[in-house]
This record gives C-alpha cells, structure tokens and sequence, in this order.
C-alpha cells in the first residue's frame, strides 16, 4: 500500500499539552475506524508550527476524506518513493 507525509501547519503545534495530543489522536482514530482498514495511521512527528503525519492508504483522496472528517488541515501531501536509513548504505 503506498505511504504517505501529510504537513499540517497548525500554529503553536509544539505547544499543545498531552491532553490535546490525545484529544486530536482519538478524533483521528474515530474517523479512522469509520473509514476501515484501507487508511492506516503509521506515526506522526509534532513540531514548532507544524505536525507531519505517514499514512498508509491507497490514494491521496483518501488521506483527504480523513483530514475533512476529522477536521484537520492538509496542507501538503506527499507520496513517499522509497523509505532509506543507514542499511542503505551499507
């Protein structure tokens, strides 16, 4: 299934408090569990201004209905190539 890094800009994203990471994880996994098992959320990295998300799911339009339905910005979406780390170099 191809993966997916969705940039959401939300100001101040580094200064949410655990309670609203939960809060925003639960609505994602609500809408998640409404979709079923095609879209899958793998992690997600939280920084100053900006959360970045990978999926897996199997087109773009998904990854778009996810962030409509749970209320989410999308501002960029990309699909992911090839995935390389230090064994790459090896």
């Amino acid at each position: 299934m191809p993966k997916y890094v969705i940039e959401r800009e939300i100001p101040e994203a580094g200064k949410l408090t655990p309670e609203q990471l939960k809060a925003i994880s639960q609505t994602s996994c609500e809408v998640l569990l409404k979709m079923g098992s095609e879209i899958q959320w793998v992690h997600s990295y939280v920084t100053d201004n900006k959360i970045y998300c990978v999926y897996n799911a199997p087109n773009e339009e998904m990854i778009l209905e996810h962030a409509k339905q749970g209320g989410f910005p999308a501002n960029s979406i990309s699909k992911v190539s090839t995935i390389i780390d230090p064994v790459t170099a090896e």
